[in-house]
This record gives C-alpha cells, sequence and structure tokens, in this order.
C-alpha cells in the first residue's frame, strides 16, 4: 500500500474517531440535561394538578380540601430528590472531554429518545467506550469500590437529608434552612443563604451545556429514582429475593468450592444499579456488571464509589403519578438508601462494573473462554437479535461454565411500529432452549420462578419468569455427541 493511501486511511480513521466522540458526548449531555430538567419537568406536572384542581366546583373542592397541602407536599419531595440527584451528578467522572467543542457533528434531533433503551424495564442500554478487563471499571476507572473524589462536591456538601418523623413530608428536612438548600440544589448552580452563586465544580454542569430535552427523557431519571427502591433500598427485599435469591442460591450450589487464590468468574450483563453482581462478588466470585445505559451507570457509580454509610440519602419515589395509588401517605412515602453500605458489605477483589453495549464489548476476541458463570436476569429479551446474544454467551463462558437466566420474554423491541429498520427477533421459550443447544449448552435444571414488582399502589406487575441453568459443554464432549 502506497504511503499515501495509508495516510489517508489514517486521517479517515481519526476523523471517524472523533465523530464517533462527538456524538456520545452529545448523548451524554443529553442525559445529564435530562437529571438536570427533572426539577423543572415535576414542577410542571405539579403545576398541572393545580390547574385541573381548580377548574373544579366548590363543592367537590369541598370534598378535596386537602390537596392544596398535598401539592406543597409534593414540592419538597420533588425538591429533596432533586437534592439527591445535583449530589450524584457532581460526583460524576465524565468518560469524554465535556467542554469539547462538538459543533461538527450536526444538530442534535430530539425525534426519537437516544440509544439508551428502556431503564424502567431492567434493560441494559448506553457507553461505547468500554472497559473489558476485569480489573477496570465504569469506562476505565480502577475497579475501587472506595475511591473519593479529590474534588469537593458543593458548597453545602455537609447538608444531610434527615429521616423523616410523621406523616408530613414537610419534615423530612431538618428545618427550612436545609429545606432551602435542597431547593437550591435543583438548578445548575449552588447558592448560599443569601442567594450568592457559588461556582460549580463540574463546568460541564453549566447552564450553557444543559440541552432541553423531551419528556420521555426526563421520565427516564423518574424510573431511575424508582429502581434504586428496587436494588437499594430495604422496600425492595422482597423483590430482590425473588429475582436475585434464586440466582445467588444456584451460584452457591454450583461452585461450592470458591477460593481467594482462583475465585470463579462471573459476569453480569444488563447489570441495571448493580446489586445484583454486588452480592454475587459478595459470595467470592470475580464479578463483573455490564451495562450500556449511561442513567444507570452515572446512579450505581454514585452508589457503589460515594455512598458512606447505610441510609445515607432519601427519595420519593411514587411522586410522580396518582395512578393505582391506595393512598397519599403511600404515594409520599420516603424511602432511604442504600440498605447497605456497598464498600462494606464484603466484596470480593475484582469487582466492576462496565459500561458499554454487551454485543460491542464481550465480541471482542480477548473475551473468548474468560468467565465461569454468565448470570442474566431481566436481560435476554432486550436483545435486537436474541440468537447473538446467546451465541456470544456461549463464546465467552469456558468448557463446562454455566448460563444461569431468569426472567421473562417481553422483547422490548417488539412493538416499534413504523420504525422499519428496528430489529427484533422474538423466539419462543421452546425456541431460546433449541438455540442454545446449537450453541453447545444443556440444561443443567429447570425450576419455576416468578417475580413481582412490588410498588405500593393497586396495580401489581408478575412474571412467570423463566428459570434455568444449562452448560457448556466441552470440545470434546460436544464432538462425541455429534
Amino acid at each position: 500500500m502506497k504511503p499515501h493511501q495509508e495516510q489517508e486511511e489514517d486521517e479517515e480513521r481519526l476523523r471517524q474517531r472523533k465523530l464517533e466522540e462527538s456524538l456520545e458526548i452529545k448523548s451524554l449531555r443529553r442525559i445529564i440535561s435530562a437529571y438536570l430538567n427533572y426539577p423543572e419537568a415535576a414542577e410542571e406536572d405539579v403545576k398541572r394538578y393545580e390547574r385541573s384542581f381548580r377548574k373544579l366546583p366548590p363543592s367537590h373542592k369541598a370534598l378535596l380540601s386537602h390537596y392544596p397541602l398535598k401539592f406543597q407536599s409534593l414540592r419538597r419531595c420533588i425538591s429533596i430528590n432533586s437534592y439527591f440527584i445535583f449530589n450524584m451528578l457532581q460526583a460524576f467522572e465524565p468518560p469524554l472531554d465535556m467542554s469539547q467543542d462538538i459543533d461538527d457533528c450536526g444538530e442534535l434531533h430530539f425525534e426519537r429518545p437516544p440509544d439508551d433503551g428502556n431503564v424502567c424495564s431492567h434493560e441494559s442500554t448506553t457507553a461505547r467506550g468500554s472497559c473489558s478487563k476485569l480489573d477496570e471499571a465504569c469506562c476505565g476507572e480502577p475497579s475501587n469500590v472506595m475511591s473519593k473524589l479529590e474534588e469537593g462536591l458543593t458548597a453545602n456538601e455537609e447538608v444531610q437529608v434527615e429521616g423523616c418523623h410523621g406523616s408530613d413530608p414537610g419534615s423530612c428536612l431538618a428545618g427550612e434552612e436545609n429545606n432551602k438548600r435542597a431547593a437550591e440544589c435543583c438548578g445548575n448552580h449552588v447558592s448560599d443563604s443569601n442567594g450568592n452563586v457559588l461556582s460549580s465544580p463540574r463546568d460541564w454542569l453549566d447552564p450553557s451545556f444543559q440541552l432541553h430535552v423531551p419528556l420521555v427523557d426526563v421520565d427516564k431519571v423518574r424510573c431511575i429514582i424508582r429502581n434504586i427502591v428496587r436494588d437499594w433500598a430495604l422496600e425492595g427485599q422482597k423483590e430482590r429475593d425473588q429475582c436475585y435469591k434464586p440466582i445467588l442460591e444456584e451460584l452457591n450450589s454450583l461452585f461450592p468450592s470458591r477460593c481467594n487464590k482462583s475465585p470463579p468468574t462471573c459476569l453480569v450483563p444488563g447489570a441495571g444499579l448493580g446489586r445484583l453482581a454486588l452480592e454475587i462478588s459478595c459470595l467470592g466470585f470475580v464479578s463483573q456488571g455490564n451495562e450500556f445505559s449511561y442513567y444507570m451507570m452515572i446512579s450505581s457509580s454514585f452508589i457503589l464509589n460515594q455512598t458512606q454509610n447505610a441510609g445515607e440519602w432519601i427519595v420519593y419515589p411514587w411522586i410522580h403519578s396518582n395512578c393505582n395509588s391506595l393512598s397519599d401517605s403511600d404515594q409520599l412515602r420516603p424511602v432511604s438508601f442504600p440498605d447497605i453500605h456497598p464498600a462494606s458489605a464484603g466484596i470480593a477483589e475484582g469487582f466492576s462494573m462496565c459500561g458499554g453495549d454487551f454485543v460491542e464489548v464481550y465480541s471482542d476476541p480477548s473475551q473468548v473462554g474468560v468467565w465461569d458463570a454468565v448470570v442474566t436476569c431481566f436481560f435476554i429479551d432486550t436483545a435486537h437479535n436474541i440468537v447473538e446474544y446467546i451465541e456470544i454467551i456461549s463464546r465467552i463462558l469456558k468448557d463446562g461454565g454455566v448460563w444461569i437466566n431468569l426472567g421473562p420474554l417481553l422483547y422490548h423491541f417488539a412493538d416499534m411500529h413504523g420504525q422499519e429498520d428496528e430489529m427484533s427477533i422474538e423466539l419462543s421459550l421452546e425456541d431460546v432452549k433449541c438455540v442454545a443447544f446449537d450453541y453447545g449448552f444443556e440444561v443443567e435444571s429447570l425450576p419455576s420462578a416468578h417475580a413481582g414488582i412490588f410498588d405500593f399502589d393497586i396495580l401489581q406487575n408478575r412474571y412467570f419468569a423463566a428459570f434455568w441453568t444449562m452448560r457448556k459443554k466441552s470440545a470434546a464432549a460436544e464432538k462425541v455427541s455429534t
């Protein structure tokens, strides 16, 4: 090849890398903007409730005389949620230079959400930047759950949100000053008690970087708040017992002799907020969670790396919908988290969270035959092509390695009407098993399982989940069987 051609190809590769990085920065800015837009969007919801209330005839208003107080309570709850969100964002270390000029890659169009999936449905979804080694976490950061930021969080970092005393959500902040400070954290800057704007240690949180995003993006933030309850609060323990406990018991049974010198390795694709991956690590596995959604990764990184003690934070996860609510007290119920201090939970060395698309990250040749176990919990139906997922799981497992799955087949791309280029392969459970057999798996066990979603409302979702353990046959055993 001529030197001139090589130079042109190098320049094209560099241009392509810059374009991809620019697009990823835009996507990440949009996700951060969704978090920052949360208080404003939530306030608009309350204003909508108030407009509807004002339209009632006086006799009907009299029956609902407590509603104005409820609306004010909702605003206080939104402030406390926003306080957590802003502290979380300030602790976030972007894997890319968020200050660089990205105007050369065109305008950002909002007809469709960024490719970060449905965070409400345990879906794995965002960063292309991946960390495929066991000693890396969160897009190349060292896997140290105790790592702390060198910079302070905010001028108000000593402000703590106290536990709720009594039924009035307004009492959940320690006095009027803390209530004011929590509200100040809703924006893109922090003010002192005199209203003077203090400089933020995160330049990329400057208002000039903030985008006005569609409400569907802010809905994902609300879903994250609810998912925090499921993974990291006592209120989510019942659901975790149904979803995670059978998997943990199966791993414990299949790997009874775990030693510190050579611990078994376990991958958890679609790890969400990281609780299952952490619990597997606590069993003595070298555990790695893989997650595609930056919405999830920002939150899980904060909980895993930045929380100082159990019950440190409070959120109000059920305030964003009035539908199917049992009572106002349930809707306004505070939830403290995390229920455990992650750094003190007894994790094994090598625990990590890896950001990136499962197919892209684990198709790398370095992943072939690396893992003793792959655990998929509410994950395999997130695929555009579930056959590809099964192929990769088979490839990355060692001979004799196990694949444990629990979850429904509620294919996430099945209802993408009008999007002809959106691929969705939707197999029956029987076909999933047949494909797995073709890729060298044999069934180890097929116990029945069900999993519920236990929000405090009238509507209760329950899945009769597919739960199995399959073992990858060795190459020698496959030759004999064929």
